[in-house]
């Protein structure tokens, strides 16, 4: 493909994953990789706001470089970016053939996000967060590791996975004292909020499936949904917004949230909502259909 001046910018869009973000690198769409050539070095304009605010700019001699994936393609290597770009976020790829530069543009969130405690303000992709996700070295983060990277995804990023499978896939649950560990990391994460049991059932693949198929074997699943809460405008209690310390050890307050398809709080669980409005813990009324209420806890990031 051949272009020439005074043709428009090429744009598409990718999904950035956390080894792009360590090796301070791009994927290149290929269509833009064609009507790049054979250039091996090319200026990268990076068009960004800092925490979905502040205007800034900076330019790279980017290079172009092939994947280590067989099928990945070409990437743009040289760059580097900003603390507040996360996992998933999507950049849009401009080819601008009359100024033979690439421009990497994020784009803001209109009200910014923090799910799982990560803030995000700029747009993402939630099936890459929930795979791209780093589980640290705990028991309870091997688990989650399985539901999110191991389990199906759905596009609204949350995940399931069958229980039963947890220990050959976990690391997990291997004799008596790994089945201790094993209960122990999968009641510490419903208790957090992060996992729901659910009934669910296998394909012919035996891939997980939620809600269990019509007439099929009923299979208990674990089931992740992100929590997602809005962020606090940028410094407002003037501390960081990185994804460190977003992830640090701390206590989390009662809160509401959403169940996956047909599921429906425990007894325990209402009994409890219940007692965090009388206690004044949060507000008045009813849960809403769908809903639970999960209880003050420490998470450990």
């Amino acid at each position: 493909m051949i272009w020439r001046w005074g043709m428009k910018a090429l744009t598409r869009r990718v999904t950035l994953w956390r080894a792009d973000l360590e090796d301070a690198a791009c994927g290149i769409p290929a269509d833009i990789a064609d009507a790049v050539g054979d250039r091996e070095q090319i200026v990268v304009v990076l068009d960004h706001r800092t925490e979905g605010v502040t205007a800034t700019k900076q330019t790279f001699d980017g290079a172009r470089v092939r994947s280590a994936d067989p099928d990945g393609g070409w990437r743009l290597a040289g760059l580097t970016w900003p603390s507040d770009v996360r996992t998933g976020t999507l950049v849009a790829v401009s080819w601008h053939p009359g100024r033979e530069e690439i421009v990497l543009r994020t784009i803001p969130l209109d009200e910014p996000l923090r799910i799982d405690g990560v803030a995000y303000f700029h747009e993402f992709d939630p099936a890459v967060i929930t795979r791209d996700f780093d589980p640290g070295i705990s028991n309870r983060g091997q688990v989650l590791r399985t539901i999110r990277q191991l389990g199906r995804v759905y596009d609204d990023g949350s995940a399931v996975f069958p229980e039963v499978d947890l220990p050959k896939r976990s690391g997990l649950g291997r004799g008596a004292k790994g089945a201790f560990l094993l209960k122990n990391a999968v009641d510490q994460l419903i208790r957090e909020g992060y996992v729901t049991r659910v009934p669910g059932s296998l394909d012919d693949e035996g891939k997980p499936v939620y809600p269990a198929a019509e007439g099929a074997d009923v299979v208990d699943m674990l089931f992740y949904a992100p929590l997602i809460e809005p962020v606090d405008a940028p410094g407002e209690h003037g501390e960081g917004t990185g994804e460190g310390y977003d992830r640090r050890d701390h206590w989390v307050a009662g809160f509401i949230r959403k169940l996956p398809p047909g599921a429906e709080p425990s007894t325990k669980q209402l009994e409890l909502h219940q007692r965090a409005v009388e206690n004044e813990q949060i507000g008045s009324g009813a849960l809403a259909p769908g809903y639970t209420f999960v209880k003050k806890h420490h998470r450990n990031g």
